[in-house]
């Protein structure tokens, strides 16, 4: 009987095992189906399609999707008639650059010509080409394009002592992109009114020098004013104003003590188009409160670059980091505050290493702007109309912004003097310093190049503190001035730091009176909610 109740158990357990099995093996089966389904799925996938699933903020760096469409077909193409494009270019660009050459002739030179032109026989290639929107009225296309050119350029130079160099201009290998805007759009064919082209980027632009038969340092400066060919100054349209505040948790580059940094910024890296700060020492939270102007001849395509390096003294600065900011992104007339993190290549952002920030105030103002704007760095626009006149010798002196390009030649120092009314409203979720869970918090104003100084009460037991206390400083260089607000901790035997709020009063002097809500620096949490208003007293002086 134990013997047949054993039978049938193990039966039973055996077919339960088998069951089991089975239905595991089926499970599996239909995972491994459906993981191959899925995986087909992704691979039939576009890229918009992973734009959907994928927010860009999620990519990975090294990821790029790239708008532009491939051109094999076009480059195809433009091989087989590149012989007559180079015939027919090559003769337009020798008529069309002549006059330029001569004009630009250094004055050691009796004669500056092409005695041959030819771009060789080697197509550009175009990488490719992408759309920009741009509203309804225009079409945008931008094309990529890559040169590593066979050409055969000759300058037959003449100087005025007789000598006669000719100068081969070879390996010429040139990377941009080129901008088409097709505009206005109309309804009869060709369906455009007009097409403007432009350089949108350049990369990269080499060539060679080389003197047939002899040497052109022969001619001292020669090479120097050949190659300064190149970058023939454009037409400016307006100027960019440019306050570099401060720069805060720099990277320390320095084994011993902290980083010496200052900053270069530029629009072109031209030699005299570049700006550099003063050096501030052994600092990593750096103010500088210092401005620069720079001449914009292109909003839509150009940019700002802030480089931030470490002065080494007699050895090379070491680059800690930098950042841009395109000019398409400023509002002409009104001021842009803006804190950018530091990278440390603007080509290949691949480096994900956090290296500081750095906080600029922008201010673009295009030439001949009107509409009641009121730029304060001008040295005419806060003028009295009797003082234009003086300053005029009797003339209307009322041509505005219009005139600012001259007057960058002539730029006087500009003093505005006034009374800077600050209200101290409150403070918001600052941070826990007592044992107990609280704070005891105060405020210390300072006003950075006059050194003048106001505190606030004390607020016992508070993370909220409401003040609203009002103190007035006199300002006599309104422009470079800033205020700095240091939140402390107040104790029976000291008092404990909290943080710091650090502003320049442009946004006052353009607005007159305003409300800013500032978070505390160097403080985990808080912010400080001020009103600011501003008396002004214009004092000119010229430089």
């Amino acid at each position: 009987m134990g013997f047949l109740v054993g039978l049938i158990f193990g039966l039973l357990a055996g077919v339960a095992i088998i069951v089991l099995v089975v239905r595991f093996e089926n499970s599996r089966s239909n995972r491994r189906t459906k993981l191959a389904t899925t995986v087909a799925a992704f691979a039939r996938m576009t890229v918009e399609d992973s734009r959907k699933i994928l927010p860009g903020e999620f990519y990975p760096s090294w990821v790029v999707f790239s708008q532009c469409q491939k051109l094999t077909w076009l480059n195809k193409h433009l091989t087989k008639i590149w012989p007559y494009v180079n015939e027919a270019a090559s003769d337009l660009i020798k008529a069309s650059v002549e006059p330029v050459l001569e004009q630009h002739r250094p004055v050691i030179l009796s004669s500056l010509k092409f005695s041959k032109f030819t771009l060789g026989t080697v197509a550009p290639q175009f990488t490719g080409v992408r759309i920009v929107e741009d509203g309804a009225d225009s079409v945008t296309m931008e094309l990529e394009m890559q040169w590593d050119a066979n050409s055969n350029i000759v300058l037959a130079i003449k100087t005025y002592l007789g000598v006669s160099l000719p100068v081969q201009v070879k390996d010429i290998g040139f990377t941009g992109v080129f901008r088409l805007i097709f505009k206005p759009l109309v309804n009869e064919f060709p369906c455009f009114g007009a097409v403007c082209y432009s350089l949108r980027k350049k990369k990269k632009l080499d060539f060679t020098l080389k003197v047939i038969g002899g040497d052109i340092s022969t001619v001292p400066g020669l090479a120097d004013a050949i190659e300064r060919l190149n970058d023939l100054e454009l037409k400016p349209v307006g100027l960019l104003e440019v306050k570099l505040v401060q720069a805060r948790e720099l990277t320390n580059k320095d084994f011993i003590g902290k980083s010496d940094p200052y900053a270069v910024l530029f629009v072109r890296p031209l030699p005299d188009r570049t700006k550099k700060s003063k050096t501030i020492n052994n600092e990593l939270n750096p103010i500088w409160n210092e401005h620069f102007e720079f001449m914009v001849e292109d909003a839509t395509t150009q940019h700002l670059v802030v480089r931030i390096y470490d002065d080494e003294g007699v050895q090379a600065s070491e680059l800690i980091g930098c950042a841009q900011v395109l000019l398409s992104e400023l509002e002409p007339g009104k001021v842009k505050d803006v804190w950018l993190n530091l990278v440390k290549d603007l080509e290949i952002q691949r480096d994900t290493k956090y290296r500081g920030q750095v906080h600029l105030e922008l201010l673009y103002c295009p030439f001949g702007m009107k509409n009641g704007f009121k730029n304060p760095f001008s040295s005419d626009i806060s003028m009295t109309s009797l003082e234009r006149v003086l300053k005029n010798g009797g003339a209307n002196g009322t041509d505005g912004i219009g005139n600012e390009k001259a007057d960058t030649h002539k730029k006087r120092e500009v003093i505005i003097r006034g009374v800077l009314s600050v209200t101290v409203i409150s403070a918001e979720d600052l941070p826990v310093v007592d044992l107990m869970g609280k704070a005891d918090p105060f405020a210390v104003l300072t006003m950075k190049k006059s050194e003048a100084k106001n505190r606030t009460r004390v607020v016992n037991d508070s993370l909220n503190p409401v003040w609203n206390q009002t103190f007035d400083f006199v300002v006599e260089d309104g422009l470079h001035e800033m205020l700095i607000i240091e939140v402390w901790d107040h104790d029976t035997f000291g008092k404990d730091y909290i943080g710091r709020c650090i502003l320049t009063l442009t946004r006052v002097l353009l607005e007159g009176e305003c409300e800013v809500c500032l978070p505390l620096e160097g403080a985990k949490s808080g912010k400080l909610n001020l009103n600011l208003k501003w008396m002004p007293q214009p004092i000119f002086r010229d430089s």
